[in-house]
């Protein structure tokens, strides 16, 4: 369940469908950790595509299970909020 406005560390986008960048701490220490995580897999390119692939679909599966638990609702924007 996303957050309230207020207290969501990733907020929706105004355009289009997702999330912004992190408005709160906790949030830009889950994405630089995300980030760190992506660029530690890149000596699995060694044991092949496939393999870094793998490590990083569930990297991204993790990181948007954090923005759907601790983010506000994704939707569809068209236009600024009245």
């Amino acid at each position: 369940m996303p957050l309230p406005k207020d207290q969501a560390w990733f907020p929706a986008k105004t355009y289009g469908w997702g999330w912004k960048l992190p408005c709160r701490w906790q949030g830009w220490v889950v994405f630089c950790a995300f980030m760190g995580a992506l660029v530690a897999g890149v000596p699995l390119l060694k044991l092949g595509r496939l393999m870094f692939v793998g490590y990083c679909s569930v990297l991204l599966m993790c990181f948007v299970a954090i923005g759907l638990w601790k983010g506000e609702k994704p939707h569809w924007s068209w236009r600024k909020p009245e």
